[in-house]
């Protein structure tokens, strides 16, 4: 690993960690290196207008929600029963505490994160999850995207909610979503991602941020990778609900990143939420 990557998972794992320990969160109420600053829009609020239910996010474990999305609830509302579902970064437990009770009894569902103290906060809140819904069928690895700790060809779907533009490898890491999906296995993600390049200023401002921004990249170069990764029949779908949600917010990182464009344009120009979705064709030797 280059020492570039290694300060970036090292300053990921660190901002992470202060999240969990917190309650904060990097993209709704405050930033890693923003400070206590709060903003105005609450994690549920967050969640909400990305367009999870709210009597979904009722019945969570508390903490589990960090307002750290940027989509994805329409992966987990295609979910069916029986399916193993593999979460990328899992956090407090969020999306895999959803997804649960969408496979059942005979489903499982994974989540993985490189963070102790999230893994921690995970376990702890699936207690609460297990006498809520009665099953347990879900479990968290300690473990980085880059080097899943999963085997091949045994997950139905992979799941990840901005996430992987955090990744200072982000190729290894669809190189690995293709290696344990098994054949004929989806990818339904959530990221952050470019319509064009952000003007020098701005992209200093959001890589100074461990979340959100840091290491988006631009939608034809996203494509490409997942291709070259041995994915078939992918899709990038813009959702632009999310960024405007945080700019209506008044949150510092897009403020500050609205500070620094020319007159006329706005964060929105430029980032987005993408929902990606990707299959593991049935004949493949994607490793």
């Amino acid at each position: 690993m280059s020492d570039n990557a290694h300060q970036t998972r090292e300053k990921v794992q660190a901002g992470y960690t202060a999240v969990a320990q917190t309650s904060s969160c990097c993209c709704g109420p405050s930033s890693f290196s923003g400070g206590p600053d709060q903003d105005h829009l609450s994690a549920q609020k967050l969640a909400e207008s990305i367009g999870y239910d709210a009597q979904q996010l009722a019945s969570l474990p508390d903490g589990a929600n960090m307002g750290l999305s940027c989509g994805n609830p329409a992966a987990i509302a295609a979910l069916k029963e029986g399916q193993i579902v593999l979460d990328l970064g899992s956090g407090g437990g969020f999306d895999v505490f959803l997804a649960g009770p969408k496979v059942g009894e005979t489903g499982h569902v994974i989540g993985v994160d490189m963070t102790p103290a999230m893994l921690s906060k995970a376990r702890d809140n699936t207690d609460h999850y297990t006498k809520t819904t009665g099953l347990s069928n879900v479990e968290f690895r300690l473990g980085e995207i880059e080097h899943l700790p999963v085997g091949d060809n045994t997950i139905d779907v992979v799941m990840s909610n901005c996430v992987i533009n955090l990744s200072p490898d982000k190729q290894q890491v669809w190189r690995e979503i293709a290696r344990v999906l098994k054949p004929g296995g989806i990818v339904a993600a959530s990221d952050m991602a470019l319509f064009k390049p952000l003007p020098p200023e701005a992209h200093d401002i959001a890589q100074s941020y461990v979340g959100c921004v840091a290491g988006a990249i631009l939608m034809d170069d996203y494509k490409q990778m997942v291709q070259d990764a041995g994915l078939v029949s992918v899709i990038l779908k813009p959702k632009p609900e999310y960024v405007k949600a945080l700019m209506d917010s008044g949150n510092e990182l897009y403020r500050k990143i609205n500070d620094v464009l020319p007159d006329g344009e706005s964060p929105a120009d430029y980032l987005t939420s993408v929902g990606v979705a990707a299959i593991k064709p049935k004949s493949c030797c994607c490793q």
